[in-house]
């Protein structure tokens, strides 16, 4: 059976009645549910009764209370990140101005076009598609967090990590073919790197002592759980951003002289987004407290990535690590975790 998809609920805020109906008929025509008020009094009890509305296109001169009045309480009181929209004239340059300060995201002028205005909308919807990530792999992330006790900051320092990694290696290293947005993509993935381990026994997962061979091997699967997970999220809704989590989560313990794990890849077989989060992670786990060890001060951290070089890490990406120590430094001792976190 298939699931009906949901419209998109949207918001105009327009005290003239022309205006407003020529707005509802543009909007209903392109599919989106549309809500209507006349003043941004009325506005603003809508939102409170439907936080599902995240649209909002709003006229500035309005009686009651006035569009810059609405946009100054959403943006104040918001618990989920609203798009607004203003609407105005051509000669009303200085109010665009200072709505757009007081955290209004777009404008559309009288006489809007449709073709317009439903382009404007869609830059609202990548916005909001971007948070809907954020939101599912901070809980997805959360989930194997919470399986394996990794408390504390780890997935904040390796997620500060590898942003530091990948952008450092798109200025220095063009032939890796990372973008800025592909290298702020790879630092947003990076906390799903372990999310197979919600399939690991906790026997295995919470360990004190060495690991059997047979226990490794179980622990190994992890990689291979969680990047089956991501790659079937992606197949379904082709979303880039799970194409990249799943490179990360299958791929991160695969070595540069093909000796990792689940596959055995070797040099630029592995994928550069699981090569760089490979480091940063190998970092915070030597660097930090575990059930099985004593955390590691900078130094000694330090000399496991350089020995690393060229048979765990890809030499580049150690370089990089090397250029920025001060700023790891300064991440690890921002996101240091408190006595009892393990």
């Amino acid at each position: 059976m298939e699931t009906r998809q949901t419209q998109t609920k949207i918001l105009i805020v327009e005290d003239d009645d022309s205006q407003r109906l020529l707005l509802s008929m543009a909007l209903e025509a392109e599919d989106f549910s549309v809500f209507r008020a006349r003043d941004g009094w009325h506005a603003l009890q809508l939102l409170e009764d439907d936080p599902e509305i995240r649209y909002v296109i709003t006229d500035l001169s309005m009686p009651k209370m006035d569009g810059l009045e609405l946009i100054r309480r959403i943006r104040g009181s918001e618990r989920r990140y609203t798009y607004i929209i203003v609407l105005t004239n051509l000669d009303n340059r200085d109010s665009v101005i200072q709505a757009l300060r007081l955290g209004a995201d777009d404008y559309v002028t009288k006489p809007f076009f449709q073709d317009e205005l439903v382009l404007r909308l869609t830059a609202g919807q990548r916005l909001l598609r971007l948070e809907s990530q954020e939101e599912l792999i901070l809980s997805m992330a959360k989930l194997a967090e919470y399986r394996s006790q990794e408390t504390g900051f780890h997935l904040e320092r390796v997620k500060s990590y590898t942003r530091l990694l990948a952008m450092d290696l798109q200025a220095e290293h063009p032939e890796l073919g990372l973008s800025v947005p592909l290298a702020d993509e790879i630092a947003r993935v990076s906390p799903l790197h372990d999310l197979g381990k919600v399939s690991v026994a906790d026997q295995i997962l919470h360990k004190p002592g060495p690991l059997t061979a047979e226990e490794f091997r179980r622990m190994q699967q992890h990689t291979v759980f969680g990047g089956s997970i991501l790659l079937e999220l992606y197949e379904k809704t082709q979303d880039n951003y799970l194409l990249v989590a799943y490179q990360v989560a299958m791929y991160h313990h695969e070595k540069w002289d093909g000796s990792g794990y689940p596959q055995g890849l070797r040099g630029d077989t592995i994928p550069v987004a699981a090569r760089i989060v490979a480091l940063a992670d190998v970092y915070d786990a030597v660097s930090s407290r575990r059930c099985y060890k004593e955390q590691m001060d900078h130094l000694r951290a330090r000399e496991i990535i350089l020995a690393g070089r060229g048979t765990h890490f890809d030499p580049r990406i150690v370089a990089s690590f090397e250029r920025q120590e001060e700023a790891w430094l300064a991440i690890r001792e921002a996101y240091a975790d408190r006595p009892g976190d393990i």
